[in-house]
């Protein structure tokens, strides 16, 4: 009968996560090499994309990276060929590459908010698109979006960040409902605020010892009252990509923490004596 855990299992599996030369696309790579996957990834420039294989090499991960821009259907096809030739077709996709800008919604420019649009929701599209194929003769795959908390809430300065993540919440459920019957599930990560390097100016505490007034407001947001890491995303990514999740589509998981069942309380009532000060960041 097999053990259960043999369903996480994803040897013998070709993972691409784009845009995974560092921060969470790295963390998922890394997780799906543990479980067995072959890893693929491509970055915009090939500074990045040499970075990301450095990164690799010192987890001792064997990846192959290459430059692609998510947003130019020829690279994109030319990228899923390469891969299709070289190491065989691709049973896990993570659309991971995202940018934001945030800028106040009357003072952004046309050319910004096509910018996130093009990024943030039609590069997944456009990767989804080239994949699903191969996932048909195959008979099944995984496409794994990345959304966001900013799929369900509004928040100032992200007018097209928001309104992109939103369509990929809709983009998922849409994938699952013209590609369900063929195996295929789609499903999304929708991260709460996550400690990386490039959030910590938002903890860093005060000459005097105080809490930054942003972290101070996330963690009285949070019924865990800390940030998440890259690793407390991981074991979802896994079971999402593994057959373990074979009846679960069309579903945005949110992994925040509880910060969206929670109204939260004023944060001058914080009580920090609860709070964790281990250092999150990998």
């Amino acid at each position: 009968m097999g053990n259960v855990l043999d369903k996480f299992a994803l040897t013998g599996k070709v993972a691409w996560i784009t845009g995974a030369s560092y921060g969470l696309g790295l963390s998922y790579a890394k997780a799906f090499a543990e479980a067995g996957a072959t890893i693929v990834f491509n970055d915009i420039t090939k500074e990045l994309v040499d970075k990301g294989l450095a990164e690799y090499e010192k987890l001792g991960i064997k990846a192959y990276g290459s430059v692609c821009d998510v947003t130019n259907e020829k690279d994109v096809a030319s990228f899923v060929s390469n891969v299709r030739e070289n190491i065989g077709s691709i049973d896990i996709l993570v659309n991971n590459a995202g940018i934001i800008k945030r800028i106040p919604m009357v003072e952004m420019s046309l050319d910004d908010w096509n910018a996130v649009i093009n990024v943030d929701l039609t590069g997944p599209f456009i990767c989804s698109k080239a994949v699903i194929p191969d996932m048909i003769k195959k008979g099944g795959g995984k496409i794994i979006n990345a959304c966001s908390m900013m799929s369900e809430f509004g928040r100032e300065t992200v007018s097209a960040y928001a309104a992109a993540k939103g369509g990929l919440k809709m983009l998922t459920r849409n994938i699952c409902s013209e590609y369900g019957a063929y195996n295929i599930q789609c499903n999304a990560i929708g991260p709460g605020y996550i400690a990386t390097p490039q959030t910590a100016p938002l903890r860093q505490k005060g000459e005097d010892g105080s809490m930054n007034p942003f972290d101070r407001f996330i963690r009285s947001k949070t019924p865990a009252r800390r940030w998440g890491t890259p690793k407390d995303l991981q074991g979802l990514a896994v079971f999402l990509a593994s057959p373990a999740s074979d009846f679960i589509n069309g579903q945005v998981i949110y992994i925040d923490g509880g910060i969206s069942a929670y109204i939260g309380q004023d944060p001058s009532n914080l009580d920090e004596s609860v709070l964790s000060e281990e250092p999150l960041e990998e």
